[in-house]
């Protein structure tokens, strides 16, 4: 069971997407969905790296005021 949807409702969903995308289109759909999501977890990883690296040089920064 994934996020509270059954076997029967997966199955349904698959079809419906089937019949709306057509056999041929389903791998460029994939495809294209893994690129989005691939791009947006490298963004969201590219931003807490570049926050931490911020906080990294205002910590030298405060140390060397203080020393």
């Amino acid at each position: 069971m994934i996020g509270g949807l059954g076997m029967t409702e997966l199955i349904i969903i698959l079809v419906i997407v089937l019949v709306i995308f057509g056999a041929g289109k389903l791998p460029e759909v994939g495809s294209a969905l893994g690129k989005g999501i691939r791009n947006f977890k490298s963004s969201v990883n590219d931003s807490t790296e570049d926050k931490s690296v911020k906080g990294d040089i205002e910590d030298k920064n405060k140390e060397e005021k203080d020393t």
